[in-house]
């Protein structure tokens, strides 16, 4: 399936090459609004996730809400099993949380996301979520780890 293909209700967006070093394969953004809470539209394609990461903010700040879209895709906390996300799935990530999320190998994945704001507001990006990891999720959309 191509990009014109995946339907979706907000747009696919531009591919996200300024943050392409924290992405195994391609990923696009599409920000919809600005202002202190900033919201976008994020597509992944099939197999494509991003690193492990945190969200680091206080005074209320830093917690990330992920609301899935279209498609089929994950999230998972460290420690945690992963979660299946399919379009009205929603996750609230505290701050502070080492977490990941994208695509299922076998299906194209949007979420919007955003963040809280508050004080000291930062991305901590860390290690890529290996092929041997991934590749024990469950590919076939509907199946939870």
């Amino acid at each position: 399936m191509s990009t014109d293909e995946f339907d979706q209700i907000f747009p696919l967006g531009e591919p996200n090459d300024a943050y392409a070093q924290y992405f195994t394969g391609q990923s696009y953004n599409a920000p919809l609004t600005g202002g202190s809470v900033p919201v976008a539209n994020i597509t992944f394609e099939p197999g494509c996730r991003n690193n492990w990461h945190i969200h680091h903010g206080t005074e209320g700040g830093g917690e990330q809400v992920l609301l899935c879209t279209a498609g089929s895709g994950w999230y998972q906390a460290e420690g945690e099993e992963p979660v299946s996300m399919e379009p009205g799935t929603s996750v609230r990530v505290p701050a502070g949380t080492k977490h990941w999320h994208g695509a299922k190998a076998d299906s194209w994945f949007s979420h919007l996301a955003f963040i809280t704001p508050g004080a000291n507001v930062s991305n901590e990006w860390l290690e890529p979520v290996t092929d041997e990891v991934y590749s024990t999720l469950p590919t076939t959309n509907g199946d939870d780890a």
